[in-house]
């Protein structure tokens, strides 16, 4: 039998009330928030009661995923379940080395508000987009995006699906020419072209930020977006660079099935990681926390 690994998801499965059953009933999950608060007053209040549009803006979301991640992996910790690697899907590579002890909970919280600060800062600069582009191949998307100025793959997710950003100027062609080499492109309801060279700047402050705190080894192993491998001690290099660097997440998922994970489960409000880790290989067990909790819920009854 192989090893379990918790996977933290990133911006776009946020969702309106996220949280507020979990803090209700478990402690665990009660007290990451109550600390989040005590760092970000109203952190909990957004999570649970904020509007769509407040929590897609970047210097909240990223905090509110956090601590929603955070506490979903307090509970799951209490009911048993001990993972032996992590990693997380851009913003969820921070709850992951948090909970990976490469930096306390409260640390970790301090960052990733930062994080979402200096990014939603970046995004004000020139007009960009991104988009999904789907039943490309990674090769053929990066062709496209080869030829033409400002266009970037950013995210590498699973067979048939890349991310691209770039600017919103040029975005048109960049759909047309998908579209004419059998693919389609779908835009992404973000707020700045992540893991891009716009984002550079963000990548740099950050860093600054980072070199402030002591990072530790961790107590389980952490996997890289940037590398698609596991971190060593640049630790503060990985967690800078993966901003302005593309998200190589199918890569990260090969790599934690070669080296002995077989079941993974998404820590996070939605599924995103856990359709992309079975499109990645079927034959890896993937599912949701929330799934994970319905089971031992079932199992008592």
């Amino acid at each position: 039998m192989g090893g379990i690994a918790f996977v933290f998801s990133g911006q776009g499965d946020q969702y309106p009330g996220m949280g507020k059953e979990l803090a209700a009933r478990y402690p665990a999950a009660a007290s990451v928030f109550a600390l989040c608060d005590s760092i970000r007053p109203g952190t909990s209040g957004q999570c649970f009661d904020g509007t769509e549009q407040e929590l897609r803006m970047t210097e909240n979301t990223q905090p509110c995923l956090y601590a929603m991640e955070l506490a979903l992996a307090a509970v799951l910790v209490k009911k048993g379940l001990r993972p032996a690697a992590a990693a997380g899907f851009s913003l969820g590579e921070i709850a992951a080395a948090a909970f990976s002890g490469i930096v306390d909970l409260e640390t970790g919280f301090r960052l990733v508000c930062r994080r979402g600060q200096l990014m939603q800062e970046a995004a004000k600069g020139p007009d960009t987009a991104m988009a999904a582009v789907l039943r490309l191949s990674a090769e053929q998307v990066q062709v496209i995006c080869d030829g033409l100025e400002g266009i970037y793959p950013v995210n590498y997710n699973c067979p048939g699906q890349v991310s691209v950003a770039g600017l919103s100027e040029g975005m048109a062609e960049f759909y047309a020419q998908v579209k004419a080499a059998g693919g389609r492109a779908v835009p992404l309801k973000v707020s700045g072209a992540f893991h891009s060279p716009f984002m550079k700047e963000a990548a740099e402050a950050f860093a600054g930020e980072l070199a402030k705190e002591t990072l530790k080894r961790g107590r389980i192993p952490l996997y890289s977006n940037m590398t698609g491998e596991r971190y060593g001690e640049n630790a503060a290099e990985l967690l800078a660079g993966q901003i302005c660097n593309p998200v190589r997440w199918e890569e990260e998922i090969r790599n934690m099935i070669a080296e002995g994970i077989d079941t993974f489960v998404e820590i996070g409000p939605g599924r995103t990681l856990t359709n992309m880790i079975k499109r990645i290989n079927p034959e890896a067990a993937a599912r949701t926390a929330a799934e994970y909790l319905e089971e031992i819920l079932e199992e008592m009854q």
